[in-house]
């Protein structure tokens, strides 16, 4: 975002981007909802400190495999789904969640991945299905090879997963990439080699799932806020 600011700190019509995410989280009643912070996390944290959630620090930035890594400790005592979701994604709305919800707990699923159908899938991570529509892993754009780029399917970066599954698969996950990170996306290919079910549902409106990373990419996110108030 060429900014100090943290990028989920910056405003969309006055209000944080993360502020839509942790609204529509709010509306699906979940049990808990952690929130994990680390670069200039005293500011996010101070701004969100009365809101129904706890911190997680993420002190090295290691990816999103780490960063749910972090959470483990709190989950000690949980059993049932864990919803993953990313700051930087304002547009998500509870309907859609709850698609994936229903979707995930109908068809017993050890992981389920939110996906959309893009014009341009960028630098998106991309769905590879196998020759009956399985899921069968996703690739970052950075590890994928020429034909895998062709891929308009993408992961939105929301995910839901049998906690039980997901840290079992954590534990297997090494940051073994272009970017020597920790994918969370590597679990779905670990899960699916164990034998467990893997699903992914497809948003109908591909706009819900698109993330910010550039000050060009929040103008047109703010225009589709806009005009969805508009309407609504």
């Amino acid at each position: 975002m060429k900014s100090d600011l943290p990028k989920v700190f910056h405003e969309i019509l006055g209000e944080p981007m993360l502020t839509y995410v942790l609204e529509t989280v709010k509306k699906l009643n979940p049990v808990k909802t952690y929130l994990v912070v680390g670069h200039k996390r005293d500011l996010i944290m101070n701004y969100y400190k009365d809101w129904p959630l706890e911190f997680v620090v993420q002190d090295e930035q290691l990816g999103t495999g780490h960063a749910v890594m972090q959470v483990k400790p709190y989950l000690e005592d949980f059993e049932g789904t864990v919803l993953v979701l990313a700051g930087d994604v304002p547009l998500l709305s509870v309907k859609t969640l709850q698609e994936l919800l229903k979707i995930h707990h109908g068809g017993k699923a050890a992981a389920t991945d939110l996906t959309a159908e893009l014009p341009d899938a960028g630098n998106y991570g991309r769905i590879v299905r196998g020759e009956k529509g399985e899921v069968l892993r996703i690739v970052e754009k950075k590890d994928a090879t020429a034909e895998e780029l062709k891929i308009r399917e993408i992961n939105s970066g929301t995910f839901c997963f049998d906690k039980k599954a997901l840290y079992s698969a954590l534990a297997e996950v090494k940051a073994e990439n272009a970017q020597q990170e920790y994918y969370l996306t590597d679990t779905l290919e670990i899960l699916r080699r164990k034998g467990l079910p893997i699903f992914a549902h497809k948003v109908e409106d591909y706009k819900e799932i698109l993330g910010i990373n550039t000050k060009e990419e929040l103008v047109e996110i703010e225009k589709t806020l806009l005009k969805r108030n508009e309407i609504g």
